[in-house]
């Protein structure tokens, strides 16, 4: 269970982290509303897919609850934060992105019955947000990355609103990781579908092949899958350990730049994803030795 709880996040982490790359080209063609409420529809449908093929079925009715996560994870973010990136840098929106895991930490005790703040995952979370400042070091110590209060006000709503999400999926009872994500998306892809509508009216324009392939790796695999693949985190591994998927995105999405554009890895690049590795494994070690202590 340990090694299945690692690969999945590494795999959480290489999916998001690849989204970069795929959003860059798609932004040829689409607005960041539309990409957001497409991509969450396109996941929510390859969901469905994959439920009615392997037969899985809900077994409650949670909408309310599916609503509301929905809300949280989805719709207010996808409008924060590309609002709040246009006057960021974006060293400085992944370092306020990653303090998501804190507030997860602070917040477990009022949304999880039962839940404490303990030393592994204090630990872990320092571990890993340590690791995300070495790995924007460079542009920090730049100078380059001017903060916007305003903006980055909405960056850090933007993931609070993440981490109450990622609690509150812990009341999801009785119900198959497919049928949470599946249900999650649907919520999330029709709210986002009538701010869409309301903020950016849709304007028919020929697209790329490239930008519709974009589209729907987006839609399949960055959302479909691997929201999947997220739930099943959450439940396996607690939200406190699958939050840190903050802190591997970014490493990812770094590496992914330097290989697209053949340019060399720095050092800090590999010791923040060594530092974010040793959160990981702080996190699991810590927790498995204090559950048999």
């Amino acid at each position: 269970m340990l090694l299945k709880n690692y690969l999945t996040l590494l795999a959480i982490g290489f999916i998001w982290g690849s989204q970069f790359i795929f959003q860059d080209i798609a932004l040829v063609s689409f607005s960041p509303i539309w990409i957001g409420a497409t991509r969450a529809a396109i996941g929510a449908i390859t969901l469905v897919v994959i439920c009615k093929s392997l037969g899985v079925k809900r077994s409650s009715n949670q909408w309310v609850l599916f609503s509301v996560i929905g809300l949280l994870e989805a719709a207010i973010p996808f409008v924060l934060v590309p609002w709040g990136q246009q006057d960021l840098d974006s060293s400085i929106a992944a370092i306020l992105m990653g303090t998501l895991p804190f507030y997860v930490l602070l917040l477990a005790p009022i949304f999880v019955k039962g839940a404490t703040i303990n030393a592994a995952n204090s630990i872990s979370v320092i571990v890993g947000f340590s690791g995300l400042l070495v790995l924007f070091y460079p542009e920090l110590s730049s100078g380059a990355g001017e903060i916007n209060l305003v903006s980055a006000s909405a960056i850090i709503v933007a993931a609070v609103c993440f981490a109450i999400a990622l609690l509150l999926l812990n009341r999801v009872r009785d119900e198959h990781p497919l049928i949470v994500a599946q249900n999650v998306l649907l919520t999330a892809s029709i709210q986002l579908i009538v701010i869409a509508l309301i903020t950016a009216p849709f304007e028919y324009q020929v697209a790329s092949t490239t930008a519709i392939f974009s589209i729907l790796y987006l839609g399949t695999i960055c959302a479909g899958v691997v929201y999947y693949l997220y739930m099943m985190c959450i439940k396996n591994a607690g939200s406190v350990f699958t939050s840190m998927t903050n802190y591997i995105v970014p490493a990812v999405g770094v590496f992914i730049g330097a290989l697209v554009t053949n340019d060399s890895i720095q050092t800090n690049t590999w010791v923040a994803l060594l530092m974010i590795l040793c959160a990981l494994f702080i996190n699991q070690i810590l927790s498995r030795h204090k559950q048999t202590a």
